[in-house]
């Protein structure tokens, strides 16, 4: 069985990083509603390799026992099968992904002939577990076993999550008209991203016609609906579409991976190249959007020292040189070319946007539910942040206010410090922050990109407000406990325009 035990172990170390590198981290596959039926075969599948593990872990199958046992392993063959068909259905692997899936299924193959003549043999027994076990090796699967089973276990409550809101999502209006080009639109790029599948869903909800630029049509159109027109280009909407607003969310995220010379290089052209081609499309449509809101952050004034807690509003400058105000100004310079265009032109500085789907939030909320909660650096850095709710919001708020333009910050009243944030957010769970992470090994570890979060912006949403937008969320506390459901949040003060 020896050799048994070790292609499973290798079948286990792939899939286990084909789950985290492509599933998790890049399609993101839990937030994805255009996922769920893939999720549901993945949660069946780890469910049977979570009994096969624990199973030959300890015990010998003997008599029909070895014909069940043989069943599941052709169960996962028909699940897998059913799987390939899935995701060509529904998205766009990338190589990687292919070449792994494909090593995935010569190893498994080399599996089934390595167990076939263990299973030959016991189905010549009587029917019955022979308790067989195989010291540290038993309790390596049994741990196995569990985490796969935990993922599946995740992965079930996930298609069940995802299967609500596409139900809500049928019920919404339905577009009847067949010609993008008849009615006015709503042209959204990073539509299949966080805030802007919020957005979409919520365009969709109120009968708007909307226009998506995606890279990959399956997953866009899967995920988004039938009555949402999805390009991968914008040169493939005729001129004479009308287009009465673009909302621009387009760009890599870009806290992640290391910001090596390559990845600043893809930052910047995720960013500066989709709204360069929407200032070219404005320029070539026969009637002129009348706003473009652009995406841009708070990283837009830089990095200010950790105890400075100075107000910063929309008159703060740049700091060149910082790579992420870099990235924020040249995106807005992109931005900006709508304006000789006659567009109006709202350039929205994002802080971090919580919510329950996708983006800071689960992450920080897993480890705070764990009491892993920690104070990063000195603590006392802003952390300007925004609940997703009052991000779509301020989206179409933007859109729809003929007066706004310019920077504008999209951000909650209330920024607290770094150390706040996370005793809030711990405290949402009935939880205490106990770790702390100091600066020089964030620093050694991230480089540059350690200044996301050691070094905060104190910044104020004096635009949005003076325009007169209510906030939501304007208090963390109640934003916090919307998001955990941890009973009911205290009722908020309402936010008006100042004087």
């Amino acid at each position: 069985m020896n050799a048994v035990f070790v292609i499973l172990a290798v079948q286990a170390a792939l899939g286990g990083f084909d789950n985290l590198w492509h599933h998790e981290l890049h399609a993101r596959l839990p937030q994805r509603a255009s996922a769920r039926h893939e999720l549901a075969l993945h949660a069946a599948r780890e469910g049977l390799y979570g009994i096969v593990f624990l199973g030959l872990a300890w015990a010998e199958w003997h008599g029909a026992l070895a014909l069940l046992l043989g069943g599941l392993l052709a169960a996962e063959v028909v699940i897998t099968l059913a799987d390939f068909l899935e995701e060509d259905r529904s998205r766009r692997l990338p190589p990687f992904e292919r070449v792994l899936h494909t090593v995935l299924a010569i190893t498994y193959g080399l599996f089934l002939a390595t167990l076939a003549p263990h299973l030959w043999v016991w189905g010549a027994q009587s029917t019955g577990f022979a308790w067989t076990p195989h010291g540290l090796v038993s309790w390596a699967f049994t741990a196995c076993a569990a985490g796969l089973f935990a993922w599946s276990a995740r992965n079930a409550i996930a298609v069940r999550a995802l299967g609500r809101a596409a139900t809500e999502a049928d019920a919404a209006p339905a577009m009847r008209h067949r010609d993008a080009r008849i009615l006015p639109a709503v042209l959204v790029t990073g539509a299949t991203g966080f805030v802007g599948s919020a957005l979409v869903a919520q365009l969709r909800r109120d009968g708007q016609r909307v226009i998506v630029l995606a890279r990959d049509l399956m997953q866009a159109r899967a995920g988004l609906g039938p009555d949402v027109w999805v390009v991968d280009t914008l040169d493939a909407i005729p001129s004479e579409t009308l287009i009465d607003a673009v909302v621009n969310l387009a760009g890599a995220r870009v806290l992640g991976l290391p910001w090596t010379a390559a990845r600043r290089r893809v930052l910047l052209a995720s960013r500066t190249g989709v709204t360069a081609a929407v200032v070219d499309l404005m320029r070539r449509l026969q009637q002129r959007p009348r706003v473009l809101v652009s995406a841009s952050a708070v990283g837009f004034y830089g990095a200010s020292p950790e105890d400075s807690l100075e107000p910063c509003d929309e008159r703060g400058p740049a700091r060149p040189g910082q790579f992420q105000s870099d990235l924020c100004a040249a995106i807005e310079h992109e931005a900006r070319r709508a304006e000789a265009l006659g567009v109006r032109v709202v350039r929205l500085r994002f802080g971090v946007v919580l919510g329950r789907g996708d983006g800071a939030y689960p992450m920080l909320a897993f480890s705070s539910r764990l009491g892993l909660g920690a104070v990063l650096g000195s603590g006392r850095q802003a952390a300007p942040w925004i609940h997703l709710d009052d991000a779509v919001a301020l989206i179409r708020f933007a859109v729809a206010d003929a007066g706004l333009a310019g920077p504008v910050n999209a951000v909650a009243p209330q920024a607290p410090t770094q150390a706040a944030f996370a005793q809030a957010l711990a405290a949402s769970f009935g939880r205490r922050v106990w770790l702390r992470m100091p600066h020089a090994p964030m620093r050694r570890a991230l480089g540059e990109m350690a200044e996301l979060l050691l070094g905060g912006q104190n910044v104020v949403p004096a635009a949005a407000l003076a325009a007169g937008y209510r906030f939501r969320h304007p208090m963390l506390e109640g934003a916090l406990a919307a998001l955990s459901g941890q009973g009911k949040p205290e009722p908020e003060p309402e936010v008006r325009e100042p004087g």
